[in-house]
């Protein structure tokens, strides 16, 4: 890349995928309090869209303050199940409940990115994949949750798609890396316009 990219973000899967997709960056985790962040915007009245987007601006922002001349990649994810917004599992029982009251229905995953450059925003999307929950069994649930709580337990929803999780699924609408949390091909289309990474 012709130009310092910079992710904002501790999260391992996204690194995977900037990875293997060639990109050099460089990674530094920012300090933000996302649930003061969210809890305000819900109170608000914020859609789901909008608290994704938010939370992944104020890591790309709070980067970018201190790197400037660098590309600050910011993302966040957020799970909207019927107007709620769920969060990740403290628990293995909270993970077991919310898969519970998932099944057999639908939800949304919107995955937001945003990129700063000197202090200022110059690029964002927010990518949204409908999920349709298979009717699994309580017994199915409880061994899940025990064999997967290492990993799930950092997913919101609890589950990730590419391992086990797949199998909770009937039906998945929309783009596989944004419920990665990460989305790819869009971030890549931006990078190539602006010329920062070659085709």
């Amino acid at each position: 890349m012709a130009r310092n990219l910079i992710l904002a973000s501790g999260s391992a899967t996204r690194r995977e995928l900037l990875r293997n997709a060639g990109l050099s960056f460089d990674i530094e985790v920012p300090h933000v309090d996302e649930a003061a962040i969210r809890e305000s915007l819900v109170a608000e009245g914020a859609p789901a869209r909008d608290v994704a987007d938010a939370l992944a601006e104020a890591k790309a922002r709070r980067i970018s303050a201190k790197r400037p001349g660098a590309m600050v990649l910011g993302c966040d994810q957020v799970l909207d199940f019927a107007g709620e917004l769920i969060a990740k599992p403290e628990t293995p029982e909270a993970a077991r409940e919310q898969l519970a009251r998932m099944r057999g229905k639908r939800h949304q995953l919107l995955s937001a990115a945003v990129i700063y450059e000197d202090a200022e925003p110059i690029w964002r999307h927010v990518g949204v994949v409908r999920m349709a929950m298979r009717e699994v069994s309580d017994a199915y649930l409880d061994t899940y949750v025990a064999r997967n709580w290492n990993s799930i337990r950092h997913s919101v929803g609890a589950y990730k798609l590419e391992e086990e999780g797949v199998r909770l699924f009937s039906q998945v609408q929309g783009d596989y890396f944004s419920v990665l949390g990460l989305p790819l091909l869009d971030l890549l289309s931006f990078l190539i316009l602006r010329g920062d990474l070659e085709t």
